[in-house]
């Protein structure tokens, strides 16, 4: 079974997931979502990329189970550099 972490702030959730996992189902990643410097791991925003992910992620090994971690400020992913095409070809 796969777990990831859902990060949340007051204003908004992402959805920590290798990059890796992404690119085997295929998604596309739109730029609201960050990913960590060394491009190993993503953060998909709640509201467009994580539901599509995760549908993906379901279809084609089951479904994951999930940690939440909540911060009361900032999540720190939101200081991390958002995803650009280049980091998953067909993303928009």
């Amino acid at each position: 079974m796969t777990t990831y972490t859902f990060h949340t702030d007051p204003g908004h959730g992402w959805l920590e997931v290798p990059a890796a996992d992404v690119r085997a189902v295929g998604c596309r990643v739109s730029r609201y979502s960050f990913r960590s410097r060394d491009g190993r791991t993503v953060y998909l925003e709640e509201d467009c990329d994580a539901p599509v992910f995760v549908a993906a992620w379901t279809a084609a090994h089951g479904k994951p189970e999930y940690h939440e971690q909540n911060h009361n400020e900032s999540a720190p992913c939101r200081a991390l550099p958002h995803v650009a095409a280049f980091d998953f070809p067909g993303s928009k």
